[in-house]
């Protein structure tokens, strides 16, 4: 089933940043949607995991119209075979989660789900939909490699979760107890990133977000910038966010000429999303020149380059006609391990490589506490050559 072609307002996508900033549904509106190169790529994973999942999981194709429409995919210029590697993983998760059903359970690929009961015309497309056993299953591709995404607390999961079972309410009835969440993100975790809650967790949760979700709609809410602020449309122009970013001396104590530790405790945590904020405007800055807008004070001019040859082939024909050899010209190196591994796949590659395959300790780098990585030890570095 394919997407709907009209947006929610409020999508369960950006569900974890209009439930902190309710003003952000109304506000993006003004601006236009862009897309790009790795959503392009998203897009075009997401309809081969779909493809892949209707012909190996729902049977509903033949062998032949399956390798047609496959190949036809493969066309799009931006297809890469990391894409089908990594949608082969996804599809063999989701059998994984099938054998655990007995009998069979109900499985719907790319599901349209309403929850609109909890927030105003709410609705949105469930990747993968497995019910049966008076348990639901969601769960969803991702194939982002920037940031890793948790399931855990996941909005977007949750009201997939409410919408499929409003979908299924009237063939199981409340015979359903538990949801399972789980997000799929091979290009970042070999595993899969899971929550499970109870039915009356999870509607206790869609009854506490419809006040936001009433305020969000009604264009009522409140401005609140932070890190979710990463993916507004807007986030260059929100004076919200600009006035967060101006205010950085409300933090330090002016009757003291020497920061704190606290101070700069502080300083570092408002100093990461003024540097993200910057990098937004200096963004908006550019776009908005190159279309023909004035930024006072601000010009766009052609960045450094370097020479390239203009037929690389023809030029080192040329230097070996000069007398040069093939070793004067050309420069002879193995593949990399990343090289490697993508030739080779992670199973082959850890299989025939793995035993050489060592793993120093990293440098040292500052973090949040909340950071999931052991703190790091110096002592380990003696030892580093020989961690995996």
């Amino acid at each position: 089933m394919s997407p709907p072609t009209k947006h929610a307002l409020l999508s369960a996508s950006s569900a974890a940043r209009w439930l902190l900033c309710t003003a952000a549904p109304h506000f993006e509106a003004q601006f236009l949607e862009s897309t790009s190169e790795y959503a392009e790529e998203g897009s075009l994973a997401h309809a081969i995991c779909e493809l892949k999942a209707v012909y190996c999981l729902k049977k509903q194709l033949t062998k032949e119209s399956y390798i047609q429409k496959l190949n036809l995919l493969k066309q799009n210029p931006i297809y890469n075979d990391e894409i089908d590697r990594t949608s082969d993983i996804y599809i063999q998760h989701l059998k994984e989660k099938i054998k655990i059903y007995k009998p069979r359970p109900n499985i719907a690929i790319e599901a349209y789900v309403d929850f609109s009961d909890y927030v105003p015309e709410g609705f949105g497309t469930c990747d993968c939909i497995i019910v049966g056993n008076n348990r639901l299953d969601i769960i969803d591709y991702k194939h982002g490699k920037g940031v890793a995404v948790e399931a855990k607390n996941n909005p977007q999961m949750r009201l997939y979760a409410l919408g499929a079972l409003k979908r299924y309410k009237h063939v199981y009835g409340n015979s359903i107890e538990n949801v399972r969440m789980a997000i799929d993100q091979p290009r970042i975790n070999a595993g899969v990133s899971e929550e499970t809650i109870t039915v009356s967790e999870l509607i206790s949760w869609g009854k506490n977000i419809k006040p936001l979700a009433q305020k969000a709609f009604n264009g009522t809410g409140e401005f609140k910038p932070g890190k979710h602020c990463r993916f507004c449309r807007g986030n260059a122009q929100c004076k919200a966010r600009a006035n967060t970013n101006i205010t950085l001396q409300n933090y330090i104590d002016k009757s003291i000429d020497k920061l704190t530790n606290t101070e700069i405790s502080e300083l570092l945590i408002k100093g990461k999303e003024l540097v993200a904020w910057y990098k937004d405007l200096k963004a908006y800055a550019l776009n908005a020149i190159l279309k023909g807008e004035n930024i006072p004070e601000f010009k766009v001019v052609a960045g450094r380059s370097t020479r390239i040859f203009s037929d690389p082939d023809a030029a080192i024909a040329a230097a070996i006609k000069a007398g040069y050899s093939e070793n004067d010209v050309y420069n002879h190196r193995p593949k990399t391990l990343a090289e490697l591994e993508k030739l080779m796949g992670k199973a082959e590659f850890e299989n025939n490589l793995g035993a050489f395959v060592v793993k120093p300790l990293g440098t040292p780098t500052l973090v949040s506490v909340n950071d999931k990585r052991v703190p790091y030890n110096s002592a380990e570095i003696d030892f580093a050559g020989v961690i995996k």
